[in-house]
């Protein structure tokens, strides 16, 4: 018997294999650097730019184009730092154009919100025939530039005196909004829990009130995203409004600052201008800094399905 046992020959146990290391986990790869270093470089020019906006904002002429990066003087030595920004906002009209561009963008931002939620809901949990077609359908529409429609859109919207209009201009907005605003909210909705819905079903609440009281606070993070986003996009709009809105009492900012244009860089206002496209950067600029991590979160909170 142990003559048998000593003749069997029992083959090496393999070790198992180790885990690969998770992704960055592992040292400085070449690649790894250039990407960090890139990274870095884009984030230094773009610190510098602002800087350069900033501080050109309270300078005069002479001072931006002799000493581009040093800190303004001449204005603040004369007892009037401020001196750009109140001829800005006095021969541009800014102080009107402020006032329907916040109400322009708020009101257009909340009702793009309005419209896609349910949209976005249809598609994704009802079951609709044709469901999937028709979200594909809506993310054509992102693919679409809005600069290729600009004509059409004029010609369309002539016809029905709503050129020179800020309801014209509000449904301009919303309209090419629409198709991001959708495909974003169906991320999220997607990323719902199936559970919730089939309770509320047998609790007998309908679909409308199922999204109204179960899935709308659910989603709350992916619709303030929206929310932000496109107030973001609609108040840095400019192409649109230079093409629909032509009399001075229904310019936005984005508009009063390019008709600004002519007029300081003809007077030699340099100061005036840089402080005119201050006005119109840093609001945004501020917004997205204080709500960075809710739009970071609410972008990666849908990609869970």
């Amino acid at each position: 018997m142990s003559t048998v046992d000593s003749r069997v020959s029992v083959a090496p146990r393999k070790p198992p294999r180790k885990p690969k290391p998770a992704p960055g986990s592992r040292g400085l790869s070449p690649l790894r650097v250039l990407g960090m270093a890139f990274v870095w470089l884009f984030t230094a020019v773009n610190l510098l730019v602002l800087y350069w906006l900033v501080s050109a904002a309270f300078k005069t002429p002479i001072e931006i184009f002799t000493k581009p990066f040093a800190l303004p003087a001449h204005w603040f030595e004369r007892g009037d730092p401020f001196r750009n920004f109140a001829y800005a906002w006095d021969n541009a009209g800014f102080g009107r154009a402020f006032l329907v561009t916040v109400v322009l963008v708020a009101v257009s931002s909340v009702v793009i919100v309005l419209v896609s939620a349910p949209a976005a809901y249809a598609l994704t949990r009802l079951g609709a025939r044709g469901a999937d077609g028709m979200t594909n359908f809506v993310a054509i529409g992102m693919g679409v530039p809005f600069q290729t429609v600009v004509i059409p859109l004029f010609i369309g919207m002539a016809e029905v005196n709503l050129t020179n209009d800020l309801f014209g201009m509000f449904l301009v907005y919303v309209a090419l909004s629409l198709p991001f605003t959708v495909f974003l909210l169906t991320g999220f909705f997607k990323s719902l829990p199936d559970e919730l819905e089939e309770a509320a079903a047998l609790d007998g609440a309908s679909p409308l009130r199922t999204f109204r009281t179960i899935m709308l606070p659910l989603a709350r993070g992916g619709l303030v995203t929206a929310l932000i986003l496109n107030a973001i996009g609609l108040w840095n709009e400019t192409l649109l409004a230079i093409v629909f809105l032509n009399e001075n009492a229904n310019f936005t900012l984005a508009r009063a600052l390019f008709a600004f244009n002519s007029a300081a860089s003809y007077q030699s206002e340099y100061g005036g201008l840089i402080a005119g496209v201050a006005i119109v950067v840093l609001p945004m600029l501020v917004l997205y800094l204080l709500l960075a991590r809710r739009i970071i979160t609410g972008l990666t909170l849908g990609a869970g399905k």
